[in-house]
């Protein structure tokens, strides 16, 4: 992806803050409702986010009422954005590794 065409999609209200809320998986209501974001909203720029491989879809686990809801992680740890000598965007991506760490981590918090 172009740096620019990153950079117009983390421009985006509620993109950051999206990446920001994700570090934990969870479902479009959640980071709406965290967030303070209108639903239809949230599920465009979810859209975009998931496009651009910022975000991904983590699982599709049951909810209480046994429908399927997606659940979402971002997929990076930082942006970085530089304006020196033109425009250059580097990702740090979030490792395998530390998705599995934070997943074991959760289980454990949540028994």
């Amino acid at each position: 992806m172009v740096s620019e065409e990153l950079i117009e999609i983390l421009g985006n209200k509620y993109n950051t803050e999206i990446l920001a809320a994700t570090s934990d998986p969870k479902s479009a209501q959640e980071i709406s409702d965290e967030l303070d974001v209108p639903i239809a909203t949230c599920y465009r720029r979810i859209n975009e986010l998931t496009e651009t491989e910022l975000l991904e879809l983590h699982d599709r686990p049951l909810s209480d009422e046994h429908r399927r809801i997606k659940v979402y992680r971002r997929n990076v740890d930082e942006v970085e954005i530089n304006f020196v000598g033109g425009v250059t965007v580097e990702i740090s991506e979030r490792s395998a590794v530390k998705n599995k760490l934070d997943d074991v981590w959760r289980t454990m918090s949540d028994a």
